[in-house]
């Protein structure tokens, strides 16, 4: 998973919502999410075309304020936000209870079905047994919400008894190519932070972090956050989270500088400190 420079539209303005917009009630005028993703090298076009497939999916809605058009995220798109944005920014893994979770899935209706199934489950932390068998190591407290939007048919089942655990979560998750990938981050993210400068402006050290943090929130789709217990020793994960929130800290106050500017350009009112919802440090 070494890092390309490329930042797809839909992960942009997700990513725009869940780390900046929660001050504005997660809105935003078009035109400004426009800038903003403009300054990350994505073009108008594919930007509201990423808005009218999100709107479409039920994780925005239109919503005009103040006579300016824009979007806001919906109910369940601020739950995903809240739930992905937890999982970015926290400081390390919870604790493990010792349970494992299975998921057993009934037949997908067709291959959309399954590819949208095996997608939320993999974002949720559950790894392919069988084919419509599932593993994680901590239940997900949206997964009953996530698989009935789906459509989809259940049942869950909770042990402590797992024999060859090691082996197990070994044939499940690939964490040879994680570790690799935690590695690379890691040693990107630390040139990164030897070159973090003072002298950026707030639009450089917002592309910047943009860019920082969609690369580490790709590891919510392939980081299960399984157990110390049953990791490999000297497991890297851990370093390069404290790398990554080290410099995505540095960066954030010029980043939000940058933000709040272009909005304002855009039209948006200031946010309302007494009201604001805001999650993120």
């Amino acid at each position: 998973m070494r890092h390309t420079g490329v930042v797809r539209a839909r992960a942009a303005v997700f990513d725009l919502y869940g780390d900046h917009l929660g001050p504005r009630g997660y809105w935003a005028p078009i035109s400004g999410v426009i800038t903003l993703l403009g300054s990350c090298g994505i073009a108008a076009p594919a930007t509201r075309t990423a808005v009218s497939r999100m709107t479409s999916q039920g994780w925005l809605q239109p919503e005009t304020r103040r006579t300016i058009r824009g979007y806001a995220a919906t109910p369940a798109g601020r739950e995903r936000l809240g739930e992905a944005w937890a999982r970015i920014y926290r400081p390390d893994t919870a604790g493990w209870d010792g349970r494992w979770q299975l998921v057993v899935t009934g037949r997908p209706a067709d291959r959309g079905q399954r590819d949208r199934v095996a997608a939320t489950l993999g974002f949720l932390g559950y790894g392919r047994m069988a084919p419509q068998t599932w593993l994680a190591a901590r239940p997900a407290p949206e997964l009953a919400a996530a698989l009935d939007a789906l459509g989809i048919d259940y049942s869950v089942l909770t042990t402590t008894d797992l024999p060859d655990a090691d082996r197990v979560v070994a044939r499940t998750w690939d964490l040879t190519e994680l570790a690799a990938s935690y590695r690379d981050f890691a040693e990107d993210t630390a040139r990164l932070r030897d070159r973090v400068r003072s002298s950026w402006t707030p639009q450089e050290a917002y592309r910047v972090r943009a860019t920082l943090v969609h690369r580490w929130r790709k590891f919510l789709f392939v980081d299960p956050a399984l157990p110390a217990e049953v990791l490999p020793e000297g497991w890297p994960g851990q370093a390069a989270r404290e790398l990554f929130l080290e410099v995505a800290d540095q960066l954030l106050q010029p980043a939000r500088i940058f933000v709040g500017d272009a909005l304002a350009s855009a039209g948006a009112p200031a946010p309302d400190p007494a009201t604001a919802e805001d999650t993120q440090r």
